[in-house]
């Protein structure tokens, strides 16, 4: 005779569900989270929320130091805490300083980068909405290689562009000259990618079809249809060229050597040198509001214009 063994529950545990067969089952029930399910430290809310907060202080808090260092004077500067406010409070006696020095030649690196950066990205952007435009709605032969190209240029630095730009500017004899440094910024392959991106998004085939059917030429669509609705996409297009040509160091540095044509940044970076090699500490002091007046143009830009960047970031997200 043969006995049957049966397992015995341990005290104060549950029975294990009963599947439709009328067997059982020692698996979990699913939606219930076992100690190794448990989301990581780093992926909590917790822990998202602290790298925020470190991403937060690490982008504020240059800024908080230039702003408090602009407040001081000459002597204070490296005599008192670097997030202390000056003792006088000259910010104002700092800026008079730094409009007047060397006839007022910041002014016009403030004047020459808005040129650079203002109309050299304007003309940038008109010309990769019209190139992103054609890509996507017009039809031609090798459209796809020549895009493959575009990308192409996406992926190379400008750095490394900034040597044989030079050497064929000075060919076409424009080194040291405005155009030098204006014309390489009218290019720019990452606005033609965005561009054919927006226009996918923001233009549908049937409205360009309704107006060529009314005998409307393909530049008239493109100006009166297609352009204002991809608004949204020209200003988020915009906004990168002109940061990125507002930003722009090593081509001018190589491109340059008159100092009535410098951008603010290399004449920040001037100063900045002439402080370091010569013991110049009013040309560190010039560096330090210097580099301050120059961020203030980017941030009015933005706050003007993030309506329609927020809008032109988010092209596409919901259909």
């Amino acid at each position: 005779m043969t006995k049957t063994m049966t397992r015995v529950a341990p005290a104060g545990s549950r029975p294990a569900p009963e599947r439709t067969d009328g067997s059982r089952t020692d698996k979990p029930r699913p939606g219930r989270r076992g100690p190794a399910n448990r989301p990581s430290v780093l992926l909590s809310k917790a822990g998202v929320t602290a790298m925020l907060g470190l991403a937060a202080l690490y982008t504020l808090l240059p800024m908080l130091w230039l702003v408090l260092s602009s407040t001081k004077s000459r002597q204070d500067l490296f005599a008192t805490n670097g997030f202390a406010p000056g003792k006088d409070f000259a910010l104002v006696d700092n800026l008079t300083y730094l409009f007047e020095v060397d006839n007022g030649i910041f002014l016009r690196w403030l004047l020459n980068t808005v040129l650079y950066a203002g109309v050299g990205s304007l003309l940038a952007t008109v010309f990769s909405v019209a190139a992103g435009y054609t890509f996507d709605k017009l039809n031609f032969p090798g459209k796809e290689k020549l895009f493959s190209f575009v990308l192409l240029g996406v992926m190379v630095p400008g750095t490394a562009m900034a040597i044989p730009l030079y050497l064929i500017a000075a060919k076409a004899g424009l080194v040291n000259t405005f155009w030098g440094v204006f014309i390489p910024g009218l290019v720019f392959p990452f606005g033609v990618y965005l561009a054919r991106v927006f226009s996918a998004s923001y233009i549908p085939d049937e409205v360009l079809e309704a107006a060529r059917v009314d005998g409307a030429g393909e530049f008239r669509t493109f100006c009166r249809i297609a352009l204002p609705m991809i608004a949204p996409g020209f200003v988020t297009i915009f906004l990168f060229q002109f940061t990125q040509i507002w930003n722009s160091f090593f081509l001018p540095l190589v491109m340059l050597s008159d100092k009535d044509l410098f951008p603010v940044n290399l004449g920040l970076y001037v100063w900045y040198s002439s402080a370091l090699s010569q013991g110049h500490p009013q040309d560190y002091l010039l560096a330090i509001v210097g580099s301050l007046v120059s961020v203030v143009p980017l941030v009015v830009l933005f706050l003007m214009l993030q309506r329609f960047w927020k809008s032109g970031m988010t092209a596409g997200a919901v259909k």
